[in-house]
Order: C-alpha cells, then sequence, then structure tokens
C-alpha cells in the first residue's frame, strides 16, 4: 500500500466513522428545553464535537490497521476484486 493510498484510506474511515458517532448520544434543544434564538429546535444543543472526534480517531486507527493488514498480507489482492475480468 502506498503511502497516498494509505492517507486516503485512513481519511476515508475517518469520515464514515465520524458520520456514524455523530448520533451517538444526541439531545436536541427542544429535548433539553433550551432553544437558542435563530436555531432550530432540532439542533443539538451540547454537540461535543471534539470528544466525538476524538471517540472516532480511536476507532479508525483500529480499522485502519485491520484493512492495512488484510491489505499488505495478500488476503485482499486485485484479483479478488476483478469479478469481471477486466483488470487483466
Amino acid at each position: 500500500m502506498t503511502i497516498t493510498a494509505a492517507i486516503v484510506t485512513f481519511a476515508t474511515l475517518w469520515f464514515l466513522v465520524f458520520f456514524c458517532v455523530l448520533p451517538v448520544q444526541f439531545k436536541s434543544q427542544a429535548e433539553d428545553g433550551k432553544i437558542e434564538p435563530g436555531t432550530p429546535s432540532s439542533a443539538p444543543s451540547d454537540p461535543q464535537i471534539s470528544r466525538k472526534a476524538k471517540i472516532t480517531s480511536a476507532i479508525t486507527v483500529v480499522l485502519f490497521v485491520a484493512v492495512y493488514a488484510l491489505v499488505t498480507s495478500g488476503w485482499i489482492t486485485t484479483d479478488n476484486m476483478d469479478v469481471f475480468h477486466i483488470l487483466n
């Protein structure tokens, strides 16, 4: 795996995990009973973005190590992905 492929894979995994982690422990302003003027009532009362980014980074490192190990071990190659035999 090249450095560029590793960076792209890590970034893709990071955003995928981030969007999965965002709704965890979500509490809207309507549920909290404190709606800020000019915001919708469905806006988060405490988004905890930095905490969720740290959780996302930890999960992504574990997933990236697993993906990197699979790709570099040879278990997954382009031959496995070439279902229609286009790449040969």
